[in-house]
């Protein structure tokens, strides 16, 4: 095990874990979810706490995970420590949710915590602010510190790398810091040779969910003669809608009129009547061009059915650092992607041949990239070999087991799960 201290028991001798995260959006429920079956099946007398938002709270206190075992609990968050844990501010969010997660770990009496998006406490940690006789593990989704250093990187992107560089340094120094699990596989190697205990930082498969793992496909339509395009999650500006809305309009008549555009998610209200206008100016432009919107959040059976109707998943993310739950519903369901070039997600593209990794802030290159889908055939844009290496590489019970072994001090399973986790995308060809 890698850290300066062993992950410390509850009082009555068994392993007690405190899960933590404010935000229930995304992968949060779904990776509970592994974490909570996998000690059912390999750790039952461990006790777990989930502290999390009051919805996912509500949610979690209704599964069968909760109904089977008393060691299990979840605590709700406040609506003023929610609203504060998710301030786009990320000093504010950062230093509170510290506060709450030593405020549940105490009120739980849970002595380890697991932070499923630790990006957002560096700044505490990297201060060295301490556990209070706790140890911490969290995932870390974004590192782009490790990223080639291009000439023309925006300035932007360089003070986010500076300023990330000076708090993991810190954070790794921190002795309250146990384990960092990144997301990208990249990572833990040049943290190894970058940072004074960089060895802390280990690879995490990010899961893949099949929609087909017991869960109900709906009915399957298929527009006659129309290549079916799925942009799913929540309609962000960063996840590239109005580079999408531009591309399409770029088409010509006989494209638009082979094509069907669905947008399914939750409607970002800091963009939803610009996304509205846009979309209605789509279909004056474009008539023959069928485009659906289905602005909700999708149950998990809504949205497995949704993949399964699809040709062709999107996500055009604008320059986004780190990995995608898109991604990992695509694969899983055998559908090729297009997405960005830039950062994990274009890596990740390339060596499994996911599908179409192009410059996704250029709508004039997103729409040849949607041409070049009509012209070849959703199954030409990618590798079905590689799309199931990918997905049987990521499996729940790896996740889960991975995370849960250091957290509950328990050996480690096989050197096939380590490998496997610890395969670079750099050497992959």
């Amino acid at each position: 095990m890698t850290g300066d201290s062993r992950p410390a028991e509850g009082g009555d001798g068994a392993a007690h874990l405190l899960i933590f995260e404010p935000d229930g959006r995304g992968h949060a429920r779904e990776w509970i979810g592994h974490l909570l079956d996998w000690r059912d099946a390999n750790a039952p007398d461990a006790a777990v706490t989930v502290a999390t938002d009051p919805t996912l709270a509500r949610m979690l206190s209704r599964t069968g995970n909760l109904a089977a075992s008393d060691r299990i609990s979840v605590r709700a968050l406040t609506p003023l420590e929610h609203r504060l844990c998710t301030s786009a501010r990320l000093a504010v969010s950062g230093l509170a949710r510290w506060w709450t997660l030593h405020r549940h770990m105490r009120a739980s009496g849970a002595r380890h915590g697991l932070l499923l998006s630790i990006d957002h406490l560096t700044l505490p940690l990297g201060l060295g602010f301490p556990a209070k006789r706790a140890t911490l593990s969290g995932i870390l989704f974004r590192p782009s510190v490790h990223y080639p250093a291009a000439g023309n990187r925006p300035w932007r992107d360089r003070l986010r790398d500076l300023r990330k560089t000076i708090l993991y340094g810190g954070m790794l120094k921190n002795p309250a810091v146990h384990t960092v699990w990144s997301l990208d596989p990249d990572f833990p190697a040049f943290a190894a040779a970058r940072f004074h205990r960089g060895d802390k930082v280990m690879p995490l498969p990010d899961p893949v969910c099949p929609p087909s793992a017991g869960v109900p496909i709906a009915g399957t339509e298929k527009p006659d003669g129309r290549t079916r395009f799925l942009l799913f999650g929540v309609l962000a500006e960063r996840k590239g809608v109005f580079q999408l809305l531009q591309a399409l309009e770029r088409l010509s008549p006989d494209d638009a009129r082979a094509v069907r555009v669905v947008f399914a998610g939750v409607l970002d209200e800091s963009i939803a009547a610009r996304f509205v206008s846009a979309v209605e100016s789509l279909r004056t432009r474009q008539p023959d061009l069928q485009i659906v919107v289905d602005a909700r959040r999708l149950p998990t059976p809504d949205l497995a059915a949704a993949i399964a109707n699809a040709d062709v998943v999107l996500a055009p993310y604008q320059r986004f650092v780190g990995s995608s739950g898109v991604l990992l519903w695509a694969a899983g369901a055998g559908k090729p992607v297009i997405t960005q070039s830039y950062g994990l997600l274009g890596r990740q593209v390339a060596a499994f041949g996911l599908g179409l990794a192009v410059d996704t802030t250029r709508p004039d290159e997103l729409a040849a990239a949607l041409v070049a889908t009509l012209r070849d055939g959703a199954a030409g844009i990618a590798d079905p070999a590689g799309m199931t290496r990918f997905a049987s590489n990521r499996t729940p019970a790896m996740f889960a087991g991975r995370v849960l072994r250091t957290a509950f001090d328990l050996p480690a399973h096989g050197a096939e799960e380590d490998r496997v986790a610890a395969t670079p995308l750099a050497s992959t060809d």
